[in-house]
């Protein structure tokens, strides 16, 4: 599911360069998907987890809220010792249309993921619960996710490379440099294709500039 965000229509690997030739973080160290024919796309509904206290809140029940298009993106601090997503949460974001879910932590319950193709970016999955391990601080607030900050309604983009945040103040100006980033490396393919070196395809079109500011 990719949503209908612009954006969709590129790359990770694109639109990690135009990130770069703007000079902005974005792409989510350590991320990465369930399952690698995926894709996902869709304005973030974060979520910040914390250590529970005593007595324990609970892991939330947020999903109620997350509209059908939006990408679920739960910070657990990177925690690889207790779950925040599974089987319930699974089954509802599928059959509400939600794009996915982006976790800095692990999942559960993967085999209901897996059947139903529902995109998970994650740390990787484990079986033991998140409840009376973790709680639920905020919601809607901005998270930290794989050493970069998403706030809420920020564009995600995950492929099988990965997945990455765009955020809304820099995202028409990401758009306009992956469109150019784009063409310029079909005409890289269309050149080496019809016969010419790769040395001067790239040099005719800028290959080794394309990231870089300017």
């Amino acid at each position: 599911m990719t949503g209908d965000l612009p954006l969709a229509d590129y790359s990770t690997a694109t639109i990690s360069d135009a990130l770069d030739k703007l000079g902005r973080s974005g792409t989510m160290l350590g991320i990465a998907p369930l399952f690698s024919r995926t894709r996902l796309a869709g304005r973030a509904f974060t979520v910040r987890y914390v250590a529970a206290g005593h007595p324990a809140g609970t892991v939330g029940d947020y999903l109620d809220d997350v509209a059908a298009s939006d990408v679920v993106v739960l910070d657990n601090a990177g925690r690889t010792d207790c779950t925040v997503w599974g089987d319930i949460l699974t089954a509802m974001a599928a059959d509400r249309g939600v794009a996915g879910t982006v976790i800095d932590g692990v999942n559960r319950d993967v085999e209901r993921a897996l059947d139903l193709e529902y995109p998970i970016y994650s740390r990787g999955r484990f079986m033991r619960t998140g409840k009376d391990r973790v709680e639920v601080a905020s919601v809607g607030t901005p998270v930290s996710i794989g050493g970069v900050q998403v706030r809420s309604g920020d564009a995600i983009i995950g492929d099988a490379d990965g997945v990455l945040v765009v955020p809304r103040d820099i995202e028409e100006a990401v758009l306009e440099i992956c469109a150019s980033i784009s063409a310029r490396e079909d005409a890289i393919v269309d050149a080496v294709l019809a016969g010419s070196s790769l040395a001067d395809a790239r040099a005719a079109h800028g290959y080794h500039l394309l990231q870089r500011g300017g």
